[in-house]
């Protein structure tokens, strides 16, 4: 196979053409898990090509003389990771290509080999050599050029995402739920760094961590990185972003360990930040528990549900509440996204120690899903009363490669500036967008000069057509219990008493019990009474059957099903009183209204309500659990609602001459056809 370098679309499709000598012999579903380990192979192979002979000859010369021989071979690749091996993809040999191809994986370091360890390497490598393609295999690889000078690290990284998507195709999976367009980590990356800009100028070399709970392959991580290594053009020293990371799944987290073991700090070159990276769940195993970072990124699976994490979940936020992570509320069991916008939450950084921002890619439901006292509605109070939440951006749709769904990247930070605080800005930036070629879904994308307008957008902080700054308090509203009068009167009749004998408290009574209260209610027929009258009459009942030498009884179920059965509602009647004089509410008329939390209650209900139902009152039980006022306190953030344009209706005259044309046009057609 002859040598090949390019973009990361042209290498992929390059790369894939191995598929070719597996034909037969695999089934295509496996040829991702060949393709990939090997093509990461090659990467490390090639980064450390340079300095091979020097490293096999100074572990030749230190490996027994009782120093830190890691150390030093470290320092003679210049990078956190080595390889003594006397063989590469290139001599393996044709003969024993399995035996010292392990043997050239087990000379890695083991921050390397634990790479090929997630891709079960080992039993791929038997595999290829009994269907006697390994050699022809390795063959291939050795001649693509990786090279770090002719294949750059953003190139490598589109590369390896292009096999992962075309492998999730092959597979029928979803691969591409955790991998984030460029374009779109390039302007999440640029909203969550560009106000610390003058930070960074003031500060040269400067240190911040960085943090994404949902890494995958790294994307966020070496977009950011690389973000802040363009200030090496304007200062000596370039600030730092030093990389922390959670992955879920083995083989993306495999990738993600070896971009940042290609990853140096000028600062600290021989720093191995593939340890930063660590495998599991997030949600139920955080692998940085009680870390914060300064900034945070993450694009969470959509939609997806959080039952196998559920336990550790629920367990944590009943014991540790608000000294954990979901103390504000939970989410329903089939979305986990918002799980994610409390966990980044946790993870900003102390205002006194720099503070912290986070970007994070959502649907639209954390939005607006759930009512007031909801898991969803608290976390979104908890977030906006806190003022943690500073900007909301809409993204064009379709421009994620497995969903055309609208989406929005929410801004956090706990260190906003004046003119930000208690505000939060919405952006509408659906309309920056450019088409492309079709990638699943995936048909648009944000291009440069899109990306730089959003951004200054954001930090203008203005009120615009695209642009919306509003007091958060906006987006809360008190949901109240609006009740009224129970009016109704007790009408003794046939169709009553049916209705008596189809209630459950009915039917428990024996024939003899149930004779007893028909007799006495017969007496009654066609009467009408108030709405106390039943338990004076149960009273009544109970002491002459008592006189009769008859027990019955008459509870407070039995007195209810009377009034359920015989129970008319009389619009003009009086209200009924309880035993205190308070008037009965009617369970058929409960209403509730959300009022925002700007406004007041009563004026609310005096002005909405009132005039319609003159008779309506506030219950004034239904109360908040957190603050004990009346009405339950929720939060919706209803964006089109701020970017709402009203466009009107086109006239009646307009639509009939344009109808009347499309008729003529029909019946030229019609006469046509009927002449042929």
């Amino acid at each position: 196979m002859a040598e090949q370098t390019g973009s990361g679309a042209s290498l992929a499709d390059f790369i894939w053409k191995n598929a070719e000598d597996l034909w037969g012999d695999f089934k295509h579903t496996d040829f991702g898990k060949i393709i990939l380990p090997f093509t990461l192979l090659r990467r490390l192979e090639c980064v450390l090509e340079p300095t091979r002979e020097g490293v096999r000859e100074s572990h030749a010369t230190f490996k027994d003389a009782g120093i830190d021989i890691d150390l030093i071979l470290r320092q003679a690749t210049r990078y956190p990771f080595y390889n003594t091996s006397e063989y590469a993809l290139g001599n393996l040999g044709s003969t024993k290509t399995r035996q010292n191809l392990q043997d050239y994986i087990a000379h890695f370091s083991d921050n390397a080999r634990i790479i090929f360890e997630q891709f079960d390497f080992s039993n791929t490598v038997i595999r290829l050599d009994k269907a006697g393609v390994l050699f022809k295999i390795c063959k291939n690889f050795a001649g693509v050029d990786l090279h770090p000078e002719v294949v750059s690290d953003r190139v490598m990284s589109n590369l390896y995402e292009h096999l992962i998507r075309r492998f999730g195709a092959e597979v029928n999976e979803g691969a591409e739920d955790f991998m984030t367009p460029r374009d779109v980590v390039h302007l999440a990356t640029a909203l969550l760094l560009d106000p610390d800009d003058a930070l960074f100028e003031s500060n040269p070399g400067l240190i911040r961590t960085l943090y994404d709970p949902t890494c995958g392959t790294g994307g966020f991580l070496t977009d950011a990185m690389n973000h802040v290594a363009e200030y090496s053009n304007r200062f000596k020293v370039p600030p730092v972003l030093v990389p922390h990371g959670q992955e879920l799944e083995p083989e993306t987290h495999a990738v993600c360990l070896t971009s940042m073991l290609l990853r140096t700090l000028e600062s600290d070159p021989g720093r191995d930040l593939s340890k930063n990276i660590r495998l599991g769940s997030t949600l139920s195993n955080d692998q940085f528990a009680n870390e914060r970072f300064h900034y945070c990124l993450s694009n969470p699976p959509f939609g997806k549900k959080w039952e196998k994490d559920s336990d550790v979940v629920n367990t944590e936020h009943k014991e540790k509440k608000y000294d954990g992570r979901f103390g504000p509320g939970l989410p329903r069991i089939n979305d986990g996204s918002m799980l994610f916008l409390l966990h980044l939450a946790s993870k900003l950084e102390l205002p006194e120690n720099g503070g912290g921002r986070a970007a994070i890619v959502l649907s639209g439901s954390p939005l607006f899903n759930g009512g007031a006292s909801s898991g969803e509605s608290e976390i979104r109070r908890w977030l906006l009363e806190n003022d943690l939440v500073e900007a909301i951006v809409a993204l064009p749709t379709e421009i994620f490669f497995r969903t055309g769904i609208g989406t929005y990247l929410w801004i956090l930070s706990n260190k906003k500036d004046g003119r930000r605080e208690k505000r939060v800005q919405l952006i509408n930036a659906t309309g920056f967008w450019s088409s492309i070629n079709n990638e699943g879904n995936k048909r648009r994308i944000v291009d440069d000069d899109q990306r730089r307008q959003i951004v200054d957008i954001y930090a203008a902080a203005e009120n615009s057509d695209v642009s919306r700054m509003i007091d958060y308090r906006t987006f809360g509203y008190r949901r109240i219990k609006v009740l009224r009068p129970l009016r109704m009167s007790l009408v003794i009749n046939d169709e009553g008493l049916a209705k008596l004998q189809e209630e459950k408290a009915w039917q428990k009574l024996s024939p003899e019990h149930q004779q007893i209260w028909l007799d006495a209610l017969r007496r009654h027929m066609g009467a009408t009474h108030l709405f106390g009258w039943t338990e004076t009459f149960a009273d009544e009942t109970v002491r002459s059957a008592l006189a009769a030498g008859k027990v019955i009884k008459a509870g407070k179920t039995f007195i209810k099903a009377l009034t359920n059965a015989f129970g008319v509602r009389d619009p003009l009647g009086e209200p009924v009183l309880d035993a205190d004089g308070a008037v009965v509410a009617d369970p058929e008329l409960t209403d509730y209204e959300n009022v925002p939390l700007t406004e007041d209650i009563r004026d609310y209900l005096a002005r909405e309500v009132l005039p319609h139902l003159p008779d309506a009152y506030i219950d004034e039980t239904f109360r908040d659990d957190k603050d004990k006022e009346i009405g339950r306190v929720g939060y919706e953030i209803n964006f089109n609602r701020f970017f709402y344009q009203y466009v009107p209706p086109r006239k009646l005259h307009d639509i009939d001459a344009e109808l009347k044309q499309v008729e003529s046009e029909i019946a030229a057609l019609l006469a046509e056809v009927a002449t042929e």
